[in-house]
């Protein structure tokens, strides 16, 4: 198994720090608002990642942070004239019922910030004892980048490249570096807040008591919490490409540190982004389609196939053609997997086993392999689909290989969920159906006119039907 580290920027073998055992933590969200699929991207594929994982007999430990004490959250909640805790609550709750929606069912385990502010709090005193960061008085703690020497070795930026990174950094003209970055935040009035107690006195260059009531910085949330539950060290770290820099970073350079111990996560893996006419799709730019707004207009499962067609490092530019073009891909796949399932009606026949079925499962096996290469793997499966076909309307495919091309199918939908998972099963009405079997008859005995007439009866209650290879199928019109 090789993974793209983007610490290294080249494909690695995979080697577990423990012997098939892996863990892995991935960037939650920061719950102020719903979720929008370009986080769906993110989170399908590293769901569908954990479970290939798993499926191969890793024991993957999946964490994910949530971010519930943020300068987003705060100002969100100022807004609403809502309490900060309670919307990020409310938005958490949210984005839980979103995943499930659709299919994210792989991450072990979900920390909140807040549930760790001790934790949050030892790191930063570790870091103040050690003499990586400061205080400005009547602002926060800071990290000094320059004490790191191997500060940019994840984004390629020097300390000096790091002045361009207000986002989300936190500007103060007091900082020794503007590249700095917030470890703790005195609170202003009305603001959540937590007692900074702590005997650290001696190592604050004002010399004043560094108990100051105050809330985390959003790097060292992260850290905090992963230290707790994997130790100084581990083997995955995953997130949107946008985090590489300059949250990553911070992450890298805190926890190293804070340690002494390095490399602080072994393989950095990182999802490309989803864009809207090739700008990132983002609440600040007005462009995202939420998840929720997504799954009342289509299943859940055609948004793992649209994100899953493409390899999670490369970018996706969202528009309707594509997603139609989506959709009618999926449509193949139900019709072949009917097109089996039909197979086991009729008597087996005696046909020898295809071993080009054989080396088509090698191949998409290798696809996988190899950097978690869906969209290849995609290819291969179409091909199958191509040669199962041809095989079926000669009359040549043997139930075993029917059962054989089915088993592979749902062995494959354990982590891709978009064949079987979460396929609409719309319960056709009597009268339908009844009109479908008559046309049908009105087909067999070619008499077109009266066909003609009943399908377009039957559209006008809602209804297409659509002539495939293994026989007419209904669909319920949106």
């Amino acid at each position: 198994m090789k993974i793209f580290n983007t610490l290294s920027r080249k494909k690695e073998i995979l080697k577990p720090m423990v012997h098939k055992k892996l863990k892995l933590f991935v960037c939650g969200i920061t719950a102020y608002d719903f979720s929008h699929i370009g986080h769906a991207r993110t989170y399908i594929a590293f769901d569908m990642a954990a479970k290939y994982l798993r499926q191969k007999g890793y024991n993957v430990f999946y964490l994910q942070n949530v971010t519930d004490i943020e300068d987003k959250i705060i100002k969100r909640a100022q807004e609403l004239n809502e309490d900060s805790k309670g919307l990020a609550r409310r938005f958490e709750k949210e984005y839980m019922a979103d995943m499930k929606a659709l299919g994210v069912t792989a991450p072990t385990k979900y920390a909140r910030a807040t549930d760790h502010i001790a934790e949050i709090i030892d790191q930063v005193k570790r870091l103040l004892k050690k003499g990586y960061a400061y205080e400005i008085p009547d602002d926060g703690i800071y990290f000094d980048i320059s004490k790191f020497k191997g500060y940019g070795k994840l984004s390629r930026r020097t300390t000096q490249q790091a002045q361009d990174a207000v986002s989300r950094i936190d500007e103060s003209v007091s900082k020794r570096n503007k590249g700095d970055f917030a470890l703790w935040k005195y609170s202003k009035e009305g603001e959540p807040k937590w007692s900074f107690d702590s005997s650290l006195r001696s190592s604050l260059r004002t010399g004043r008591p560094s108990n100051r009531s105050g809330r985390p910085g959003w790097h060292i949330e992260d850290t905090a919490i992963a230290e707790k539950f994997f130790g100084p060290q581990y083997d995955i770290h995953g997130g949107a490409q946008d985090l590489i820099f300059p949250h990553h970073e911070a992450e890298i350079t805190q926890m190293e540190s804070v340690s002494g111990k390095k490399p602080f996560v072994k393989y950095w893996m990182h999802t490309g982004f989803l864009t809207v006419k090739g700008e990132k799709m983002s609440k600040s730019l007005g462009n995202f389609v939420t998840i929720r707004n997504f799954l009342k207009e289509h299943p859940a499962r055609l948004l793992r196939f649209f994100v899953l067609k493409t390899h999670y490092r490369s970018p996706i530019d969202y528009s309707a053609e594509l997603l139609q073009q989506a959709e009618n891909e999926l449509q193949r796949i139900d019709e072949f997997v009917d097109r089996l399932r039909g197979k086991f009606q009729v008597s087996n026949l005696k046909v020898q086993a295809n071993p080009k079925l054989k080396r088509l499962k090698s191949s998409f096996e290798n696809a996988m392999e190899d950097d978690f290469n869906t969209p290849l793997a995609i290819s291969i499966l179409f091909d199958l689909i191509r040669e199962g076909n041809s095989l079926l309307d000669q009359n040549k495919m043997s139930k075993a290989d029917a059962k054989a091309i089915l088993a592979f199918l749902k062995e494959a939908d354990e982590f891709f969920g978009f064949m079987f998972w979460g396929r609409e099963k719309h319960q056709i009405p009597a009268e339908i159906q009844k009109l479908a079997q008559e046309r049908e008859q009105y087909r067999k005995q070619q008499n077109w006119a009266k066909a003609d007439e009943l399908r377009k009866q039957i559209e006008s209650l809602d209804w297409l039907l659509d002539d495939t290879p293994s026989g007419p199928k209904l669909k319920k019109l949106k």
